[in-house]
């Protein structure tokens, strides 16, 4: 019987080494997604601000008027409100809520599951 009890506590052991890996595997991949969407919004919006100042001065507008003009503002702003909710759900709403919530959720909507049989 000890021994059943030794191979069930290393399996155990395994299990929670394995839920660990993928909880850290899980935070990892939301990190990479957002210095991803990070390193597009500044590559894009700059690409954007070049084109929309090159057009305003030609229009007649000086660099700085053309920079801070309401239209190129506006992309950095817009797309800045979904990068800071991105950012506020990788690093903030974890430690709001918990980093154990998913798993909570999960166990919780399981146990609704297997209680419906």
């Amino acid at each position: 019987m000890k021994e059943v009890v030794g191979i069930n506590t290393g399996v155990m052991k395994s299990l929670e080494k394995d839920l660990k890996y993928q909880k850290a595997q899980r935070k990892v991949e939301k990190l990479k997604r957002f210095y991803s969407h990070l390193a597009v919004f500044i590559a894009i919006n700059t690409v954007i601000t070049i084109v929309k100042v090159m057009y305003g001065v030609k229009a007649g507008q000086t660099i700085s008027e053309a920079i801070f003009s309401f239209s190129t503002l506006l992309t950095w702003m817009a797309w800045g409100i979904a990068l800071a909710l991105h950012a506020f759900s990788v690093f903030i709403l974890p430690k709001l809520v918990g980093d154990d919530w998913e798993e909570r959720m999960i166990q919780k909507h399981m146990k609704e599951e297997l209680n419906k049989d």
